[in-house]
């Protein structure tokens, strides 16, 4: 029987917070790439990894609600390395923009946290023209990763370090649509916005695993996870959530300090170390969906999003 708190292999739980998985880790020779780190699991992880000493990339579309965060995270932590770049993920050429500005910086990568993503109600399309929960959550993630590849290879390479890519998930991957993926991605009429992030979360867990199989031989890790249950700004505004939360999994929702966690975890903890294409939820080890396992349905996924981010 699952008890939501009890301590897992790691000696970690739902309840464990951020601070807790990264006690006692010295990162001051490490910087770390986090996207959507204006609100929610995304400035607690950025906050957690300054305070461990990480040179922290604030990736964001809002600059001036990063700047915010900033000050905040520099009135608590005075010594705080902490850097805003722009980056809209839902555009390609924001990306292509973002990746082209940070490999001119010079700057390493040890640590890329793709935690952005949105949720929404309506049916709405990227400026390329895809639909928004997989133009973001997943295909704006994908573009990046790959544009910073290299980056992150040359600093493993030179620094002798282990990298790191970290893919925010969800156990919403287990409501993606079925069948083929280009079935649905751009498909008004049986348009669900449940769906349609079930699907872009499933994405994140194939698209980490993918990575893992082609950087084998690389010290370069690839993960995903599912944070938990948290009453985040994603959420907000959505009546099928709040209806969720209001009768089924109040007693399991978690406070930002435990939601950014296990992405905390996988960022800094020595217990992963070399630890690749697996799924993680509350600091643990867990089993994902059959079909966030399908290594060809990955394969599947990497193709079909190359063959979107070539062209645009």
């Amino acid at each position: 029987m699952w008890i939501f708190g009890r301590k897992g292999a790691s000696g970690f739980s739902a309840t464990s917070t951020a601070e807790e998985v990264t006690e006692g880790i010295h990162a001051s020779g490490l910087t770390a790439i986090v996207t959507g780190a204006t609100s929610g699991i995304g400035s607690e992880t950025a906050r957690v990894l300054a305070l461990r000493g990480v040179h922290v990339i604030m990736a964001v579309r809002n600059t001036e609600k990063a700047t915010q965060v900033k000050e905040t995270i520099l009135k608590d932590i005075p010594n705080a390395k902490v850097d805003i770049m722009e980056l809209d993920l839902s555009s390609m050429a924001s990306v292509r923009d973002f990746a082209a500005k940070y490999q001119s910086s010079g700057l390493p990568i040890h640590v890329l946290i793709n935690n952005a993503g949105v949720l929404s109600p309506q049916f709405k399309l990227s400026n390329e023209k895809i639909e928004l929960h997989f133009a973001t959550n997943h295909l704006g993630h994908f573009l990046l990763t790959n544009l910073l590849l290299e980056t992150m290879k040359t600093t493993s390479y030179e620094q002798n370090t282990e990298g790191r890519i970290i893919n925010v998930s969800s156990e919403g991957h287990r409501f993606a649509y079925s069948g083929p993926l280009s079935d649905y991605m751009n498909n008004e009429s049986s348009y669900s916005s449940i769906y349609a992030y079930g699907l872009s979360k499933l994405a994140n867990i194939l698209h980490a695993n993918e990575l893992a199989r082609l950087l084998k031989g690389v010290n370069i890790t690839a993960n995903s996870l599912h944070p938990g249950f948290i009453d985040t700004e994603l959420f907000r505004g959505h009546n099928i959530f709040s209806i969720i939360c209001n009768r089924i999994l109040r007693y399991f929702i978690k406070e930002l300090s435990q939601g950014a966690a296990t992405t905390c975890y996988l960022a800094l903890n020595p217990q992963v170390k070399g630890v690749t294409g697996e799924f993680f939820v509350d600091s643990n080890l867990a089993k994902p969906s059959s079909r966030a396992k399908d290594q060809e349905l990955a394969k599947e996924l990497w193709e079909f999003s190359m063959g979107l981010t070539s062209s645009k």
